[in-house]
């Protein structure tokens, strides 16, 4: 899952990034509402943490103009501030969820995955994929009754594949969800983590989730023999 954070406080933006980095998100930071919005409307992202004071455009104005652009990007909005006014006009002028400062972590990123699985037709907590189970709020997954252990990574990885459940997905599209998309990163890492997540998924149970359509990409789909 990749996720655009705009904030202008260094320490802050610094913290956000590593937490939820350490948690399997790709991460990227914006440090004000002009270079947010940009981002924000120029390549995907499955959420957005969007500080409201800003320099450039703060964050009601960048949040009603992606509205207004027809961007359905989930937004939490963050503010120093307290008070029912800044609440509403965050929610008004487009963001989905808004938490003031300071915060817990935890409940920051129970927020996010209410926004992502929100943004994703509704999934709950607990998603299934044939008789494979996820619960995106634990981080858990098994198969009947057996837990299967996964790193964050691999962990990610899956998740992003489940919210594209049936589709095809390319593996440059893997790369810059569930990587940071840098030039550095190879397409093959996405064979390498696929190959991971078969052999812990899949191979045990004699299943075939993930179907490979070769020369494009891969796509998750329910299989329970």
């Amino acid at each position: 899952m990749r996720i655009l954070i705009v904030e202008d406080e260094a320490l802050m933006a610094e913290s956000l990034q590593m937490g939820l980095e350490a948690e399997g998100y790709v991460v990227e930071v914006a440090r004000d509402g002009i270079d947010g919005l940009w981002r924000a409307s120029e390549f995907a992202f499955d959420a957005m943490v969007l500080d409201i004071m800003l320099p450039g455009l703060n964050g009601f104005v960048v949040a009603e103009r992606l509205r207004r652009a027809g961007r359905q990007l989930p937004i939490l909005m963050l503010t120093a501030k307290n008070g029912d006014f800044d609440q509403a006009e965050a929610l008004d002028t487009g963001a989905d969820d808004f938490l003031s400062k300071p915060f817990s972590f935890p409940v920051l990123l129970a927020r996010l995955r209410a926004l992502i699985r929100r943004g994703s037709n509704g999934r709950t907590a607990v998603v299934t994929v044939g008789d494979l189970h996820i619960d995106t709020s634990q981080h858990r997954c098994w198969r009947g009754a057996t837990n299967i252990e996964l790193t964050s990574k691999e962990f990610a990885l899956l998740i992003y594949l489940v919210h594209r459940e049936n589709e095809v997905v390319t593996r440059p599209e893997i790369l810059h969800h569930v990587w940071d998309g840098k030039d550095d990163f190879d397409t093959n890492i996405v064979d390498v983590y696929i190959g991971y997540l078969r052999r812990k998924i899949d191979t045990p149970f004699g299943r075939s989730s993930i179907e490979t359509l070769r020369g494009t990409g891969y796509r998750l789909v329910s299989r329970t023999s």
